[in-house]
């Protein structure tokens, strides 16, 4: 399958926006899951999901990625 220039780059800002978000949000619930000791008394990791994934959440993600592409961006064109 061969893309033009347009959609590679495209699909490239999409992968590295959305592999900054799994970060985001990996590190977020990590933190929650431990600081809420989701781990020790049994719940387990559905209820440290749920408090994760909230639209304030989305939106601070979201931004961060889109300064850290921009920002990789730059780093890109300087080298």
């Amino acid at each position: 399958m061969s893309l033009s220039n347009g959609p590679k780059k495209l699909v490239r800002a999409l992968a590295e926006i959305g592999f900054i978000m799994l970060l985001f949000y990996t590190n977020l619930l990590m933190g929650q899951f431990t600081h809420s000791h989701y781990a020790e008394r049994g719940p387990g990791l559905m209820p440290a999901i749920y408090d994760v994934i909230t639209p304030m959440n989305l939106v601070i993600g979201l931004v961060g990625a889109l300064i850290g592409y921009f920002v990789i961006e730059l780093f890109r064109k300087y080298l």
